[in-house]
């Protein structure tokens, strides 16, 4: 069964893949020139002390999303 869920929503050290990211708008555009596509293979390293921004590891890079941004996100949790 899949584990479907929000990037945001993912724990400190969950390991996952996109699924699905938004379609149009600017935090696509932004998300997508930042390497985050489907497919892409995400680590969640860390968040702020009041839960935004959030660190994610993706391509060998670390890069920080506002919490909006990465509610616009599906991943699929791996172990």
């Amino acid at each position: 069964m899949p584990n479907i869920r929000k990037l945001s929503e993912l724990t400190i050290g969950a390991m996952a893949v996109v699924r699905e990211m938004p379609k149009t708008g600017t935090a696509s555009l932004r998300l997508r020139e930042m390497g985050l596509l489907p497919g892409a293979k995400i680590t969640f390293m860390r968040a702020a002390p009041l839960g935004d921004p959030l660190e994610i590891k993706v391509r060998g890079y670390n890069l920080s999303l506002r919490k909006s941004e990465a509610e616009l996100v599906i991943v699929e949790a791996t172990e």
